[in-house]
């Protein structure tokens, strides 16, 4: 039986959310500064979207055709995605990692408020649960390793506007699938991005460039499969179902992240943080439950 568009969406973003899993295993391996690999990994991938783009005859007849207002789409894009990486590194650098996890993972309760909101979409009770859930399991898996202080009161603002730009980049992004293929899409939010990351990347205390080789395949693996293929993913699955929806199956990347976090650095993964990771996953099944387009807006 072929699976109808809806479920090749949630089915894509989870394997997206799987692969964006890999990019704090990547960061910490890459020998540079955080917010430079935030622009290798824009920067990297442009060359592998450009092929891909102008190896589809499709794609290349809507790049002639390509206007004014989705130009600007795809820019809006580029800056929400560049905005989120940034204020990450910050808040990384300002607050706990687990703090700033578990804020940024907000974006799926802030989605759905802006879908309900803006968008004038409606939930069943279902849905509302399993996005309970989720959030639930992520404070259980990421929140126990979670801090108060007022030093750390900064920084958990910026994860707080990581979660806002998050949400700014999946409804733009949805948007924007909407008229753009997902090759074309990410060549030119992949660009505005690294045109963004480059002055912070620059300015940044810490390596710009990798001093050999080595050191650039933690880059090359963050290009490749935390963007490329994780981004990549989660863009096409968007053309097939709503921002809210969609936005729920992110909530599988820190367990991906626990789980290789574990095998690579052998960090614990207790009962909690099992529980915590079951509860995600079990959330995101509820979540997508008798999915329907209200109304047959598609974010």
């Amino acid at each position: 039986m072929t699976p109808r568009p809806a479920s090749w969406g949630i089915t894509s973003i989870l394997l997206g959310g799987v692969a964006i899993g890999s990019a704090a295993i990547f960061m910490r391996l890459a020998p540079v500064a955080p917010s430079a690999a935030a622009f290798w990994r824009m920067a990297l991938s442009i060359p592998v979207f450009v092929v891909f783009t102008l190896a589809v005859p499709a794609n290349r007849q809507q790049l002639k055709a390509i206007n004014q207002q989705q130009l600007v789409q795809m820019a809006l894009v580029g800056f929400w995605f560049a905005l989120d990486l940034y204020f990450w590194h910050w808040a990384v650098a300002r607050t706990t990692v687990a703090n700033a996890t578990l804020l940024a993972n907000l974006a799926s309760v802030f989605t759905v408020v802006v879908g309900f909101f803006l968008f004038k979409e409606s939930f069943s009770k279902l849905f509302l649960a399993g996005l309970v859930l989720a959030v639930v399991g992520a404070a259980t898996l990421v929140g126990q390793n979670a801090a108060y202080s007022p030093q750390y009161l900064t920084g958990d603002f910026l994860g707080l506007v990581t979660a806002c730009a998050l949400t700014g980049y999946i409804i733009t992004a949805a948007k924007a699938r909407t008229v753009l293929s997902t090759t074309i899409l990410m060549t030119g939010s992949a660009i505005v991005s690294a045109a963004l990351l480059l002055a912070p990347a620059l300015l940044a205390d810490g390596a710009f460039i990798p001093a050999n080789l080595e050191g650039w395949l933690p880059l090359v693996g963050l290009a490749l499969v935390t963007h490329v293929l994780g981004q990549g993913l989660i863009i096409y699955g968007l053309a097939h179902i709503s921002a809210s929806y969609g936005s729920i199956g992110l909530l599988i990347q820190p367990v991906v992240a626990a789980i290789l976090a574990w095998l690579i650095f052998s960090e614990t993964l207790g009962p909690l943080h099992i529980a915590g990771a079951v509860m995600i996953l079990a959330g995101i099944a509820v979540s997508q439950q008798r999915r329907r387009r209200d109304n047959g807006i598609n974010l």
